[in-house]
C-alpha cells in the first residue's frame, strides 16, 4: 500500500536527495495522517459518547491531536523548503524540527488535560456501555495505527526525517493504548469491573511520555547534536577514496541546519612539496563532489605534511604508539618538529575524549616522560582538542 501511494503521488520518487521530492514525501505523509486520524477520531468519539467511556473518548481525542500534529508536520515540511534569505542565509530547513517540537507540545497539552479528566472519572465513576460496535471500531483502529506506524517508518527512513520517525513511534504508542482501552471494555463487560478512569489515566500518562520523548528528539538537533556516526564514516571514506594524495584528515566538524542543509569543514593532509595550485584544484574538486553527490557544503583546509623527514616520521609513530598505550581513544595530528641547539620540541595536537577534561597536565607529563625515554632532548608541546568538536582524526592506511 505504501509503495502504491508513493508511486501514485510522487513523481521521480527515487530522487530523495532532491529537496522538492523530499517535501512531496512529507506532504504525502501529512495528508495520509490527517485523513486516517480524522476518521478514527470521528468513529471513536461516537462510540465513546454512546458507551459513556472516558477511556475511548480520551483515545479519540488523542487521534484528533495526531491529526493536528499531521497538519503541523505538513506545514513544517512546506516552510522548510523556503529558500535562504538575508535573515536566514542557511535556509529554513530547521522548520521541520520546529514542527516536531510543536507536535510534542500539542501532545503534552492533550495528555495533561486527559489526565485531569481521568482523575475525576476515578473519583466519580460512571458505567460503561459495552457493544460489539465498540470492539470492531477499536480493532479497526489498532489495524490502521499499525499500518500508519509502518507507513511513517518507511518514509521516515527513506528521507531520513526525524519528525516522521517520531510520528511512527507515536502511531505505535497509539496502537498500544487503544489495545489497553479494548481490554478494559472487555473486562468491564465480562467481570463487571469498571477500570475506565484508571485506564484513561494510564493512556494520558502514555501520551505525556510520548510527547516528552518526541520533544527530546526534536530539541537535540536544535541545540546541536553530535554528527551522525554513519555520516562521519561516509565523509571519511569518500575523502580518502577521492584521491591517493590525501594522506589523512582531522578536525572534521559537521553543522546541521536541518534535513538537506548540511555544512561541514575539515583539514586535509597533503604532502608539503605539492604545488599550491594543484592542491587548491584537488580541494575544489572534492568540495564540488560533496555538494553534487551528497548535498554537503564542505570547506576543506589544506594542511601540509612533511613526508621526507625520517626523524619526524619515526617520532610521530612513536608518540602515536605511546598515546594509544595510555588510551586507545587518543589521536594526534599536525605533528611537527622544531629543533634547537639543546633540545627538540615535538609539537602536535592531541584529540581527547570528554572525560579527559581537566587531566591535560597529567597527559602532558605522561607523554613528556615517554618521549624522553627515547631521547632526553625531546620535549612535547601539545594543543588539546575536544573530541566533541573533532569528530574524526584518521590517516590513510599504508598499502
Amino acid at each position: 500500500m505504501t509503495e502504491l501511494l508513493i508511486r501514485l503521488f510522487i513523481k521521480n520518487h527515487q530522487q530523495i536527495r532532491d529537496t522538492k521530492i523530499r517535501a512531496k514525501y512529507g506532504l504525502l505523509a501529512g495528508v495520509v495522517g490527517i485523513i486516517c486520524n480524522v476518521i478514527l477520531f470521528a468513529a471513536k468519539l461516537a462510540i465513546g459518547i454512546l458507551s459513556g467511556s472516558l477511556a475511548i473518548t480520551a483515545d479519540a481525542v488523542n487521534n484528533l491531536s495526531d491529526a493536528s500534529s499531521s497538519v503541523v508536520t505538513l506545514l513544517g515540511f512546506h516552510l522548510s523548503q523556503k529558500p535562504p534569505d538575508d535573515e536566514h542565509p542557511f535556509g529554513h530547513a530547521r522548520f521541520e524540527y520546529l514542527s516536531g517540537l510543536a507536535v510534542a507540545a500539542l501532545i503534552l497539552i492533550i495528555g495533561f488535560q486527559l489526565g485531569k479528566d481521568s482523575i475525576v472519572k476515578i473519583i466519580h465513576p460512571t458505567p460503561v456501555e459495552f457493544s460489539w460496535a465498540l470492539v470492531i471500531v477499536l480493532l479497526l483502529s489498532i489495524a490502521v495505527k499499525l499500518w500508519m506506524a509502518l507507513f511513517y517508518q518507511n518514509i521516515g527512513r527513506r528521507i531520513d526525517s526525524a519528525s516522521l520517525q517520531a510520528a511512527a513511534a507515536d502511531s505505535r504508542n497509539d496502537m498500544i493504548s487503544t489495545g489497553a482501552v479494548l481490554v478494559t471494555a472487555v473486562i468491564a463487560h465480562l467481570f463487571h469491573v469498571n477500570l475506565d478512569g484508571y485506564i484513561g489515566f494510564l493512556v494520558a500518562l502514555f501520551i505525556l511520555y510520548s510527547g516528552a520523548g518526541i520533544a527530546k528528539e526534536t530539541i537535540k538537533p536544535l541545540l546541536g547534536a553530535p554528527a551522525d556516526p554513519e555520516l562521519v564514516e561516509m565523509v571519511v571514506q569518500e575523502t580518502l577514496d577521492f584521491d591517493p594524495r590525501i594522506l589523512g584528515i582531522h578536525d572534521l566538524v559537521v553543522h546541521d541546519y536541518g534535513p538537506g542543509q548540511c555544512f561541514a569543514s575539515m583539514h586535509a593532509e597533503l604532502d608539503y612539496r605539492m604545488d599550491v595550485l594543484e592542491a587548491h584544484e584537488l580541494i575544489d574538486d572534492m568540495e564540488r563532489m560533496f555538494r553534487k553527490s551528497h548535498n554537503i557544503q564542505l570547506v576543506v583546509h589544506f594542511d601540509p605534511v612533511v613526508t621526507d623527514d625520517e626523524e619526524l616520521t619515526e617520532m610521530k609513530a612513536y608518540v602515536c604508539q605511546k598515546a594509544k598505550e595510555i588510551d586507545s581513544r587518543l589521536h594526534l595530528h599536525d605533528f611537527r618538529i622544531v629543533r634547537g641547539k639543546k633540545h627538540t620540541n615535538l609539537i602536535f595536537d592531541l584529540v581527547i575524549p570528554r572525560d579527559y577534561k581537566g587531566r591535560e597536565k597529567e597527559l602532558q607529563q605522561l607523554l613528556n616522560e615517554a618521549v624522553q625515554q627515547a631521547d632526553m632532548k625531546y620535549y612535547t608541546v601539545i594543543t588539546f582538542d575536544d573530541q566533541s568538536f573533532n569528530a574524526v582524526c584518521q590517516e590513510r592506511t599504508p598499502s
